[in-house]
């Protein structure tokens, strides 16, 4: 027993000293190029949310939809409609 509990205490006080993170960091979102970069992973471009309409004319692609990779790469949306690199 006497033994014992020096170990306990000890294990105690690492396991006491080791954080866990809380919150994990999100990965970033990838930034093209230009759009051929863009267009090379996602054919149909990249929407800001899945209501958006096209304001540029009929498409070929639907557009993948994700908020955090629309904003990576907003320089890319042209015409303001919030999809970017839309054909």
């Amino acid at each position: 027993m006497k033994k014992l509990l020096p170990i306990m205490i000890t294990s105690g006080l690492i396991v006491g000293m080791i954080t866990i993170p809380t919150e994990a960091a999100a990965p970033k979102a990838k930034t093209y190029k230009n759009c051929t970069e863009l267009n090379k992973a996602y054919k149909g471009g990249v929407a800001k949310a899945s209501n958006v309409k096209n304001k540029g004319g009929k498409t070929k692609y639907k557009p993948y939809v994700s908020k955090a990779l629309y904003e990576a790469n907003q320089k890319s949306d042209r015409d303001k409609d919030l999809i970017a690199c839309e054909r």
